[in-house]
């Protein structure tokens, strides 16, 4: 059993081929060149989207090597500053420390004044005293009143 003989009228086919002729002509303006304006719209759009994108990433690096740069600026200005207070603080103790070393040598000088003042007195009472003193060891040696 072969298969079923087809007869191709070339009427027929001619009546295809303008009916599909007739479709394009047609439909390309009414469906196809629409259908490629989307196409290419949103192809539009989605380049530029992605430009968009890749510029706002550029933005943002900038954005973010601008914002390490101040940060480098105020940690080295911060640095600066803490080394010149740590400097003015060293000054400020070595200065307190000499005023704190002259008035202990003052106040030393002073007592040693004051000391030898006393001891001053001192030795002249006991100069003062020294005779009656030895005449009272004397008689405490003797045992009987010395003159």
């Amino acid at each position: 059993m072969s298969g079923p003989e087809i007869d191709i009228n070339p009427s027929f086919a001619l009546l295809q081929f303008v009916v599909f002729a007739l479709l394009m002509v047609v439909l390309k303006p009414l469906l196809y060149d629409p259908i490629l304006k989307v196409f290419e719209a949103r192809e539009q759009r989605t380049d530029g989207a992605r430009a968009d994108a890749r510029s706002m990433q550029e933005q943002a690096g900038e954005l973010l090597r601008q914002y390490e740069a101040e940060l480098a600026k105020v940690s080295q200005v911060a640095s600066e500053e803490r080394d010149r207070l740590r400097t003015e603080t060293a000054k400020l103790e070595a200065s307190i420390l000499e005023e704190a070393r002259a008035e202990v040598a003052k106040v030393v000088e002073e007592g040693r004044h004051q000391l030898a003042g006393e001891l001053q007195a001192l030795r002249q009472q006991l100069a003062a005293s020294a005779p009656a003193m030895t005449r009272e060891l004397a008689q405490a040696v003797v045992g009987r009143e010395v003159r």
